[in-house]
């Protein structure tokens, strides 16, 4: 389980509402956090369709946090091209593997959630670049990613021991999927960017419900918080369910293996009308 970060000062979610162009519901019944690809838009077309509508008519009682990988941009992309499937902006984006926080209507970031982690990333980018450039297998993603630095692999080249000396200026190195590494910030995932996030929203942590399938979604099941492992989970993430506590392995894949941890967790009333 990660640490649990110092407390905030009073009133932090309405200083974080401020930043806001969204409603955030006043007491959600269920804070949902989704992982996105291989997970919210993963499964049946019809389930998907099922569920995104249901998340359409909870609004004002489910506070949906996407958690994913992708930047800004990417994430703006994604709901143009789901919005035909009924999948509308959540209220709240963690993004950039927990480098970016932002408003999910707006996709504006948010300053303050952000700043103590851009305060750890500052100057660390020109240090670690040299180093990953001699790194035979890695390719830099094209994506527009900040405060961290996104790379394609080639896991057939690839030596992981090589990123050792990488971490060793202070980053952390994430390899996912054995396609994908980031180079984050020490100490910054998925994970300690929402638990600092539910800090701001203070809102009860039995609350909190997560939903991943890949090893960047492991930071997230290690927060303490329930979560729900898909069905289609990669194989590198299912190995360390054994140690995750709280965590539920769905049978079921994507949005339908989301329905069936919920009702594991006993939020089976808030889907009785859809479901």
């Amino acid at each position: 389980m990660l640490p649990k970060p110092p407390p905030l000062p009073a009133s932090s979610r309405l200083q974080l509402e401020k930043s806001l162009r969204t409603q955030l519901p006043s007491a959600p019944e269920l804070v949902l956090v989704t992982d996105l690809d291989g997970t919210l838009l993963e499964g049946n077309p019809r389930w998907r369709r099922r569920f995104y509508r249901w998340l359409a008519t909870r609004q004002d009682t489910v506070l949906h946090v996407f958690n994913t990988g992708r930047d800004l941009a990417s994430i703006a992309r994604v709901l143009e091209q789901e919005a035909p499937m009924g999948l509308g902006a959540p209220h709240l984006v963690i993004g950039d593997v927990g480098c970016t926080v932002a408003c999910g209507v707006s996709l504006a970031p948010i300053p303050h959630v952000i700043e103590p982690i851009e305060r750890r990333w500052q100057g660390q980018a020109e240090r670690v670049l040299p180093l990953l450039k001699a790194i035979p297998g890695l390719s830099a993603q094209p994506v527009s990613a900040v405060r961290r630095l996104a790379y394609l692999i080639d896991p057939e080249i690839l030596d992981t021991t090589h990123l050792e000396a990488v971490e060793a200026m202070g980053v952390d190195c994430l390899v996912s999927g054995d396609k994908y590494l980031d180079v984050l910030p020490a100490g910054v995932n998925k994970g300690t960017t929402l638990m600092d996030l539910i800090r701001w929203l203070e809102v009860p942590s039995e609350t909190v419900v997560t939903a991943g399938d890949s090893l960047n979604d492991l930071a997230m099941f290690r927060t303490g918080f329930q979560g729900v492992m898909v069905g289609n989970a990669e194989p590198a993430l299912v190995e360390a369910f054994p140690t995750l506590q709280r965590t539920y392995r769905a049978r079921a894949h994507g949005c339908e293996g989301i329905v069936e941890g919920l009702r594991h967790f006993g939020f089976a009333s808030l889907l009785a009308s859809h479901f």
